[in-house]
């Protein structure tokens, strides 16, 4: 990793971590400890009781039965854990508690070092609000919309003569594709605010609203940052364009619709945005791109490790989760920006236990065997294996596939093959739909927006 020049390897603080999830973002933390010297302790459910996870720490410690709710998401029973076992830090992956600025709180307050940035920056960032807000004082272009929350139709109105239909109603909680509604007209706008507030007070515990302009041909790109005390850089930009109900399904880095220039601005525009909040360690500052404009607009930051964090990895050679450590720990990364270097094109496939054939319906159940794809460029990250019992309560990815190349046509055959290669037998997969999507005339192209999957689903009949 060019960002330490292998002194990063021996951290001053940090000597021992908690684990604070499970899978394969578990293990990817337990294999990044295993390699700076940090013992790793996991948290872990009654449910992954034996999971490879639990296997490969040094140290796990049951923190609950199956529900994440008992388990993953109970503040009281990690903190607990993390000060029995006597770790020094605290890693929340993705997911779960990793955006709660009260799960960060207490770990700051309990003496913990929390992996992510402090606890007041996800506050302020995970209100989209709040972070259009301050996206607006950093120059950070926004989506037309409105100033701040919506509580009434009359306002609604108001906002559709100054920036027209369609809209879109947004939960200032919300996130992951939820507590979203496209408001078309004026008759699909009567009592659709108060509708959304309602959903989002059930869902998030918050219930303002705000109101965005919807675009329609759009794409999904964001920009991965890293920040010290002394630098904030970019690692470039993913396209996370091909996605199902608002869900991503496939990453890729760099994006096949931008140009030199708008990436550079681009990218720019998510460290103004870092600068202005006062950012620290890892996180991912989320844009549309407008295909008809060439326009990028800020929808969201996510103030932790992002899923499909290893594209990045890739093309530039640097290990995200060390560099997490690394600046948690208090230390320099030790890296400008002219030494970050883009190299080729990596593309990840997420694969969940689901079947495509049947509205993605979950599909837990026994492996009775998995075969994991392999060879140059390959890259699988994983917690199941053949035996491997895939529980109910959790989310339903089981892997995922990240593939490489020279350029874009060798990362999509490269890709190809190694969906071919992988067998994942006695559960449902998406597989088989990844293989036709990345095969499709239009994805090879490049050139689609963030409708392109369902377009796709509806020629199949499906939904």
């Amino acid at each position: 990793m060019p960002a330490d020049d292998r002194e990063g390897g021996t951290l001053n603080r940090i000597k021992s971590l908690l684990i604070a999830n499970r899978g394969e973002i578990a293990l990817r933390v337990i294999r990044a400890c295993g390699e700076m010297g940090v013992k790793s302790v996991l948290a872990y459910s009654e449910a992954d009781a034996g999971s490879i996870p639990v296997q490969m720490a040094d140290q796990a410690i049951c923190v609950g039965p199956s529900g994440a709710q008992a388990s993953y998401q109970n503040q009281e029973a990690l903190v607990s854990a993390a000060l029995v076992s006597g770790v020094d830090a605290v890693h929340p992956g993705y997911g779960f508690l990793s955006e709660n600025s009260d799960f960060a709180l207490k770990c700051e307050e309990a003496g913990l070092i929390f992996v992510g940035p402090p606890s007041e920056v996800i506050r302020q960032m995970g209100n989209k609000i709040g972070a259009r807000e301050i996206a607006r004082r950093a120059g950070v272009p926004i989506i037309p919309g409105s100033d701040g929350a919506v509580s009434d139709e009359a306002t609604a109105l108001e906002i559709a003569s100054s920036v027209a239909f369609p809209l879109l109603i947004k939960a200032a909680a919300g996130g992951g594709g939820r507590g979203m509604r496209v408001i078309r007209d004026a008759d699909e706008l009567q009592g659709a605010v108060g509708q959304v507030m309602s959903e989002a007070e059930t869902a998030f515990g918050n219930p303002a609203v705000y109101i965005e302009k919807y675009l329609t041909d759009i794409r999904h790109i964001e920009v991965q940052i890293l920040c010290d005390s002394e630098n904030h850089i970019h690692l470039g930009e993913r396209d996370c364009t091909i996605q199902r109900r608002n869900q991503k399904l496939v990453e890729e880095a760099p994006s096949p619709a931008l140009n030199a220039r708008t990436r550079d601005a681009l990218c720019e525009s998510a460290l103004k945005l870092c600068r202005e909040v006062g950012y620290r360690n890892a996180g991912t500052v989320e844009y549309v791109f407008d295909n008809e404009t060439g326009k990028f607009y800020f929808i969201e930051m996510n103030t932790r490790v992002q899923v499909e964090h290893p594209v990045t990895e890739l093309v530039t050679g640097i290990d995200i989760i060390r560099a997490q450590l690394i600046i948690a720990d208090g230390q320099s990364l030790g890296l400008a920006q002219d030494q970050v270097v883009l190299n080729g094109n990596a593309i990840e496939c997420r694969i969940n236990a689901e079947d495509p054939d049947n509205q993605f319906m979950p599909s837990p159940g026994r492996i009775a065997r998995f075969h994991m794809p392999g060879g140059l460029g390959v890259r699988m990250d994983s917690h199941i294996e053949s035996g491997y019992q895939v529980p109910p309560f959790y989310d339903s990815m089981v892997g995922k596939l990240i593939c490489w190349g020279r350029d874009r046509d060798e990362a999509i055959e490269r890709m190809l093959r190694a969906l071919r290669e992988m067998r994942v037998d006695g559960i449902t997969t998406t597989v088989p739909f990844h293989h036709r999507l990345i095969d499709h005339h239009v994805f090879r192209s490049g050139e689609f927006n963030t409708a392109f999957v369902s377009e796709l689903l509806s020629k199949k009949g499906s939904s």
